[in-house]
């Protein structure tokens, strides 16, 4: 079987100096990229900019704007299973500045923005003979977590989709809770460190494969 996901935030370049990113430490995608590998799966992770190693026993593409990541999954694919966890920057500046940008008193200075391709929504609608079996997204969100959620899995186009509430400490943190949501219905793992949830959902890929 085999697996590409992505992790990390994306980081789109404002000026040599500067760049829209968010705080997605990469934890949770390189956790669930290692959960897979132990199962057997043949594993690619697409990873925007982190802190973080390698995991063991995968194959990890570096990258760091959306537009990188979406060309390096497509070139990972074919596979199984596309898991998207990394958090993509939504938009990116229409036309970085070669130089450093200087502050500008006049008024003048706001940037001008353009949306970023979607990956996830992307790698779903591919024809029956590129796309992956499985598609997953996460859903990362601060209120109303489980409606924006379900909204998202129908409006990308996902098969399943994973709730992440991040009003708290979990983007950047050890410990995540999340659910899992299907079109058989809806299963809440509870809080535990990203390690842990990483299995539970790589056991229930595995499942839903056949692996």
């Amino acid at each position: 079987m085999r697996a590409v996901l992505t992790a990390g935030p994306t980081l789109e370049p404002i000026d040599p100096v500067r760049f829209l990113s968010n705080r997605s430490s990469g934890k949770q995608g390189y956790a669930l990229a290692e959960a897979l590998a132990a199962l057997g799966f043949d594993v690619t992770l697409v990873s925007g900019p982190t802190a973080l190693n390698d995991p063991p026993g995968v194959a990890t593409v570096r990258v760091e704007t959306a537009r990188e990541m979406l060309a390096a999954v497509e070139r990972a694919l074919p596979a199984d299973v596309f898991i998207a966890v990394a958090a993509v920057a939504d938009w990116r500046p229409a036309e970085p500045s070669a130089i450093k940008l200087k502050l500008d008193k006049s008024g003048h200075g706001a940037l001008k923005l353009t949306e970023n391709p979607d990956i996830l929504q992307t790698i779903a609608a591919l024809g029956p003979e590129a796309r992956p079996r499985l598609v997953i997204g996460f859903a990362a969100e601060t209120h109303d977590v489980l409606d924006h959620a379900r909204a998202k899995r129908v409006r990308k186009g996902c098969d399943w989709i994973i709730a992440n509430d991040v009003s708290g400490a979990a983007m950047g943190g050890a410990d995540n809770a999340v659910t899992l949501m299907t079109p058989e219905g809806e299963e809440s793992l509870a809080q535990a460190p990203k390690a842990e949830i990483a299995r539970a959902i790589a056991e229930r890929i595995a499942a839903a494969l056949g692996a």
